[in-house]
């Protein structure tokens, strides 16, 4: 294992001192946990769209948004097939896998997460808020039908309903759309119940409902960490900041607290 700054040791230290006393643990995960896994995050290095504008002219978000799919279902399924392409054949890395790991450890393990990949699901975390949704589940914008997805490939665009021939549509929160009420209210009702501790990894941290809790919770004394190379709004507010990748630093408090490296 590679030597760290003496900071970044002390924080590694820190984390796995809370996590060896804590009976529940909060994950708030984004993009970047699953970077390791092969999946690009969809801006920034190494983005998925980097570039400012689609092929349509459009801004990634709108082309993703309900207004289009609701004129235009044909784009926005488009580049969803292009994510699912991307997010195909992936599987968990050691971050996905050092948290399932401490649903045997502690008495609680919570993953709220803004990925749609599926990945937290495959390593057997066993309670998951997917707040956007996942792209492996299509329903029927007319009817009830429902059916699984893992492969897109092949598929007409947009692809329609084998009972109705309406257009389907992933379960998956579109931009511009509300959050499902129903998982925002579990995650709300779990928060108000009490975390030992709370992290937040990969994720940019620009959207109220993944900020909101990690500010509540360093207000409330509750040990905070946020994994991230590179700094956000909360990195100044939680108590461990950790500037590494999310596997290196899963592994890296893992073996801290004696348990064998996830996968291994």
């Amino acid at each position: 294992m590679q030597p760290y700054s003496p900071a970044i040791e002390a924080a590694l230290d820190g984390v796995a001192e809370h996590l060896r006393h804590a009976r529940s643990a909060l994950f708030i995960t984004g993009a970047g946990i699953s970077a390791d896994s092969g999946l690009p995050t969809y801006r920034g290095v190494g983005g998925l769209y980097d570039s400012e504008a689609t092929d349509e002219g459009l801004r990634i978000e709108d082309a993703l948004s309900g207004e289009v799919f609701a004129r235009r279902p044909d784009i926005t399924w488009k580049y969803l097939i292009q994510i699912e392409e991307n997010c195909r054949g992936a599987r968990p890395n050691a971050a996905h896998r050092a948290i399932a790991s401490l649903d045997e450890r502690l008495d609680r393990v919570m993953v709220f997460t803004q990925n749609v990949d599926g990945l937290h699901r495959q390593a057997g975390s066993r309670e998951i808020i997917e707040i956007h949704g996942n792209l492996q589940e299509l329903e029927c914008t007319e009817c009830s039908h429902e059916e699984a997805a893992v492969d897109l490939s092949g598929r007409e665009v947009p692809p329609l309903c084998p009972l109705c021939g309406a257009v389907l549509r992933p379960k998956v929160v579109l931009f511009g759309e509300s959050l499902p009420e129903e998982a925002l209210e579990c995650f709300i009702d779990a928060f108000q119940e009490g975390f030992d501790i709370v992290f937040t990894i990969g994720t940019s941290s620009i959207f109220p409902y993944i900020t909101q809790p990690v500010v509540v919770a360093a207000g409330r004394g509750i040990p905070t960490v946020e994994i991230n190379p590179g700094r956000t709004m909360l990195s100044e507010i939680v108590e461990y900041y950790l500037p590494l990748g999310a596997a290196e630093a899963m592994t890296a408090i893992l073996a801290r607290l004696g348990l064998e490296r996830p996968g291994s």
